[in-house]
């Protein structure tokens, strides 16, 4: 997945039907961060510019749980090194 900026808007949608959150990247990864697992299983990112990802000919505007997860490890490491 190619690095996606903080303030990229985004919507952090849920399969369940919650109500959507509608921000920034750095917005949805911050609230995906505090759902409890059977929540972020249910979570995806809606982009409002295709990335690629690994293993795709095509870019998606889709983020699944497993890429958000790396997007919070990249937050706590910007926040680490400063």
């Amino acid at each position: 997945m190619t690095i996606i900026p903080w303030d990229q808007p985004a919507t952090l949608i849920d399969l369940d039907g919650k109500t959507p959150i509608i921000g920034t990247i750095h917005d949805c990864v911050m609230h995906f961060a505090l759902f409890k697992p059977f929540a972020k299983a249910q979570a995806r990112i809606l982009l409002t510019r295709p990335t690629f990802r690994d293993g795709r000919k095509t870019r998606t505007w889709i983020l699944n749980p497993d890429e958000i997860e790396r997007l919070v490890q990249r937050l706590a490491d910007d926040r680490a090194r400063l």
